[in-house]
């Protein structure tokens, strides 16, 4: 079967056998022996073409998810015994925080090899393969051991150029006369509501307001002048320190949820997963130390 998928995803024989440290002829002939056993033809060729037949593509439609298993089991499998640390993380996080950092933990443990993969808040945990992941949320996880990275505040942020060019923003009713940057989904709101709530506004809808469908690209917004959007402390205290971003107002309000690292149990006490947690932990803790002061 992989034979048979790296051709059809490759369109060729040739390209096939590269991939899979195989002859062209080996290739071919085990296309002939699943072609044989299915009584089916997979593909047509014609001269340096080769391309599905219509029942090749409902083949490989069903087989895919079941290789897509076999390939996620044999990686969760072999990660166990080697020195291989994949890392499940939201991409805001993962742009903002932790690729930043992860050349310490390189140079720190270089006999680590890192595989890095995105998840988005759409995602079941539960389905996806990992070593570590870093997710957010209020700790409720209870398939995995979970440990909060940093506390968490929310509060305004924006471009120092927005606030230049604009009106006055000395009360936070005159939010009304700014773009206001909103982060949302089909299953996640931003925290907007809650700073508002807590900062003893009766806001409750802005006059203009530009929607972005995940942070990451709402902190791009916001960091490019096109609004105000309400901040995760972890992922703009740098922008605050050197300026990029300023907070216009001083209320921060306290934030329930925050960013996790996860592992599932059983491999919580491998040595790679410890030595993750523990510096990615003390990084973190550093940090908002260094801010607090």
């Amino acid at each position: 079967m992989l034979a048979f998928e790296a051709t059809a995803r490759h369109q060729s024989f040739t390209r096939a056998a590269t991939e899979l440290n195989l002859t062209q002829t080996a290739v071919s002939h085990r296309i002939k022996e699943l072609e044989s056993l299915l009584e089916v033809q997979l593909f047509t060729r014609k001269q340096s073409t080769t391309r599905l037949t219509d029942e090749g593509r409902t083949y490989l439609e069903c087989i895919r998810p079941a290789l897509s298993q076999i390939a996620a089991a044999t990686e969760s499998v072999s990660s166990v015994h080697d020195n291989r640390l994949t890392i499940a993380c939201l991409v805001a996080f993962s742009s903002r925080c932790l690729m930043p950092a992860l050349r310490e933990f390189k140079q720190l443990h270089p006999h680590i090899e890192l595989r890095l993969t995105p998840l988005a808040p759409t995602d079941r945990l539960a389905q996806r393969e990992f070593d570590v992941a870093i997710w957010y949320g209020v700790d409720d996880w209870r398939d995995f051991d979970a440990e909060r990275i940093a506390p968490e505040e929310l509060f305004p942020v924006c471009a120092p150029s927005l606030l230049e060019e604009g009106p006055p923003l000395s009360e936070i009713q005159d939010l009304r006369h700014y773009p206001i940057v909103r982060t949302v989904s089909p299953i996640i709101t931003d925290d907007w509501t809650m700073w508002l709530h807590q900062a003893g506004s009766d806001i409750e809808k802005f006059s203009s307001e530009i929607f972005c469908e995940t942070m990451l690209f709402s902190m791009n917004a916001i960091i490019e002048g096109l609004g105000i959007g309400i901040a995760r402390s972890v992922l703009v205290e740098e922008d605050l320190a050197n300026g990029r971003l300023v907070a216009p107002f001083e209320f921060r309000c306290f934030s329930p949820a925050g960013y996790h690292v996860l592992s599932r149990p059983e491999r919580s006490g491998l040595p790679k997963v410890q030595l993750f947690k523990r510096w990615l932990l003390s990084r973190f803790e550093s940090t908002w130390k260094s801010v607090a002061v």
